[in-house]
């Protein structure tokens, strides 16, 4: 998905990579703050229920799964909803409502079969108010409603590769029985199984849908671990204990917790100082205002905060990037040097990314020195896929042989950028000076960087991708030729036929290793040609309360749950 992180205010570098010292000022305040208030982080849940806190800043704007586009969405509808499959901490698929499917030989045919203890959460619209029992059907009502052009759901292209051509002997979703559900594809597609594991593809009760209509995304009901309370938009979001959820472990019935509570608060410092005192039990990310305060330089935890807190961090699939766009048949590549492969490769070598990721971001990430797909991924090699490291003697070189040598009449490249990248592309600004690139920074609202880079109006803009499900192919997508923007993700125009034809080819193939092994192919290419600059690939960053267990994590950076306790 693309970079959806919100601004953050920055004040300029006291040095190209050093803290300022209105930064400093700040960091010491809040220094000051915890410890003032750390004493009190010891906070009990009301009544004896154990409550898990967390802060969504971004806001959620529907708890519809049709409209699952955003991690601020994604996390609660994870808590309210099923689907068939389900993703463990290592990315695999599991079984879910689906107690086991099949695949057919030639890859077109899925053939899934249900639990016959999953019900609906309670509600006053079904007979006798109790939850219904799920069926096969209530999945083709649910995949149905996803694909309906009056629904609008941002999740339709999650079954592009299903079965369109619908006749008396065709199908896409049918119901054989109500534990038995077929899903016919078009055409091959190896991914469509951990697609699946997405929220837009869980299942809901047709007669609650169409009751409530539109009102569905604030009048949940699903057949997650816990059910809809209350939803005060911008104020207060309250889950409660699904009793009759049927996951357990071991003899015990899933989940632990009594309730989840998320609040709205939009200031992150706010947020923070809240967590340190205890008031919330679960912070994901860090923001540069108290990174300095709660992380080592090295990206581990405060030696300070070791008997209060807990920092989970892995792999996270997100790639942070450069983009140039390289269609040769845009006007806005006329006078632009990035037009010349030669200079973003120079670009590429110009300035030192492991110092980036060092010194900006507490070495919170791994420096984008390999290919396109990022560290966590299964496909991610770093023995087969030749990056770009830091190499000014071979930019400089670069330069020279594209006819600018020490950058002499070199055009100035402008860079777009959204502010909370501020300081990473002043980075770059900075470093790339040495060697003679000239960089303008356009700073833009994320909202309208966005829609420009849709539209293909910037020449180079600063990029993230974060994986939808966790196969290669869906960050190789962003450079197929029939996926040029605004129809798809391919915001570079980036355009090569042997890429093409291994994309394609790939598309067919069961095989995972032989899958890999074209991807990597593919990666190798898109490195050489050059279309992007990878910045870093990110981290998982999660802060708990020491009374939190069970939280666990994986790559996709999914909130779960079910398995939580919290101790008093």
């Amino acid at each position: 998905m693309p970079d959806s992180k919100g601004n953050h205010k920055r004040y300029g570098f006291l040095k190209s990579f050093g803290i300022t010292f209105l930064s400093w000022f700040c960091i010491s305040q809040v220094s000051l703050i915890v410890l003032l208030i750390s004493c009190n982080n010891d906070r009990k849940s009301e009544k004896g229920k154990t409550v898990f806190i967390y802060n969504e800043s971004a806001g959620i704007s529907s708890l519809d799964p049709a409209f699952s586009k955003d991690q601020a969405c994604i996390w609660p509808d994870n808590q309210l909803y099923n689907g068939l499959v389900q993703l463990d901490d290592k990315l695999e698929v599991l079984p879910c409502i689906a107690k086991s499917y099949e695949i057919s030989d030639d890859g077109l045919l899925y053939t899934f079969h249900l639990r016959n203890d999953v019900f609906f959460h309670d509600h006053e619209l079904f007979k006798n108010k109790k939850g219904r029992k799920v069926t096969a059907s209530d999945f083709v009502y649910s995949f149905k409603r996803i694909i309906d052009p009056k629904v609008a759901s941002p999740g339709a292209w999650v079954f592009n590769y299903v079965n369109d051509s619908i006749g008396e002997n065709k199908f896409n979703f049918k119901a054989l029985n109500d534990s038995t559900l077929l899903i016919m594809l078009s055409k091959p597609f190896p991914p469509f199984l951990s697609i699946l594991s997405m929220q837009y593809c869980s299942v809901v009760p047709k007669e609650i849908v169409e009751y409530y209509g539109k009102d569905f995304r604030k009048h949940p009901v699903g057949t997650g671990p816990f059910k809809f309370k209350m939803w005060k938009e911008g104020v207060k979001l309250v889950l409660v204990k699904n009793e009759n959820y049927f996951e357990f472990e071991g003899k015990e019935r899933l989940p632990y917790l009594d309730a989840v509570d998320v609040t709205f608060n939009t200031d992150k410092q706010s947020v923070f100082l809240e967590f340190m005192k205890g008031n919330i039990d679960f912070m994901s990310g860090i923001d540069p205002a108290y990174k300095d305060v709660i992380l080592t330089k090295k990206g581990t935890l405060n030696p300070e905060y070791n008997d209060k807190f807990k920092l989970i961090t892995q792999p996270y699939l997100n790639t942070e990037y450069l983009g140039f766009l390289v269609d040769s048949v845009s006007p806005l590549l006329l006078n632009s040097p990035t037009r010349l492969k030669a200079i973003r490769q120079a670009v590429n070598i110009g300035f030192d990314k492991k110092k980036m990721i060092r010194y900006l971001r507490n070495n919170i990430g791994t420096a984008g020195i390999y290919g396109f797909i990022p560290a966590g991924m299964p496909s991610f090699d770093t023995s087969k896929i030749k990056g770009y490291d830091y190499n000014p003697e071979l930019a400089k070189k670069l330069l020279a042989d594209a006819g600018f040598p020490n950058g002499e009449g070199l055009p100035e490249i402008t860079l777009s950028t959204a502010a909370a990248y501020l300081d990473l592309v002043e980075y770059i600004q900075q470093q790339l000076s040495e060697i003679g690139i000239k960089i303008k920074i356009d700073v833009n609202p994320p909202a309208s960087l966005r829609e420009m880079i849709a539209k293909s109006k910037v020449v180079c803009f600063k990029g993230s991708w974060i994986a939808d499900y966790p196969d290669a192919e869906n960050y190789l997508s962003l450079f197929y030729s029939r996926n040029f923007c605004p129809k798809g993700p391919n915001y570079t125009h980036f355009k090569n036929k042997l890429f093409d034809d291994l994309y394609e080819k790939a598309q067919y193939l069961n095989n995972d290793s032989l899958r890999f092994h074209y991807y990597q192919q593919m990666d190798s290419l898109i490195m050489a040609e050059s279309p992007v600059v990878v910045l870093y690939y990110d981290q998982v960053l999660r802060f708990t309360q020491k009374n939190i267990s069970g939280l666990g994590s994986n790559p996709m950076n999914l909130l779960t749950l079910k398995r939580v306790r919290k101790s008093n």
